[in-house]
């Protein structure tokens, strides 16, 4: 229990499922992009739904999917043990950010509860 917790998981006392926390999320991020700011949310408080925003100014001149391409990879085998079951990525540059300043993250559970209709890819289960 203490690697687990020291890798940056935790349990609550009702579950015996490890789940990421808010530092190992940051943690992974920075990973990717060391210079960036990371802030991350858990959008439904289990531990698997993730608001990503990452602020670089080397994302100057890249396109979105270049941006979030190199985080997507790095937390593939985490998404495909299904660790880490969603990710809304926010990859903003400096400016971006100050522009977007006030935005919330998305949740489709918060919206399916409020009413907002909208569009969930899911990804297909090849173990079928």
């Amino acid at each position: 229990m203490t690697e687990l917790i020291a890798r940056g998981l935790k349990s609550d006392r009702f579950s015996p499922t490890f789940m990421p926390t808010a530092e190992w999320m940051v943690d992974e991020v920075k990973k990717v992009y060391p210079d960036a700011e990371v802030e991350v949310m858990d959008t439904t408080g289990t531990g698997d739904h993730w608001f990503v925003k990452v602020v670089d100014s080397s994302f100057e001149g890249m396109r979105l999917i270049q941006r979030q391409k190199p985080i997507i990879s790095h937390f593939k085998p985490h998404i495909a043990t299904n660790y880490v079951h969603a990710l809304d990525l926010k990859c903003w540059t400096p400016e971006q950010a100050k522009e977007k300043e006030g935005d919330t993250p998305f949740s489709p559970h918060e919206a399916r509860r409020s009413g907002f209709v909208g569009l969930q890819v899911k990804r297909e289960n090849k173990e079928e």
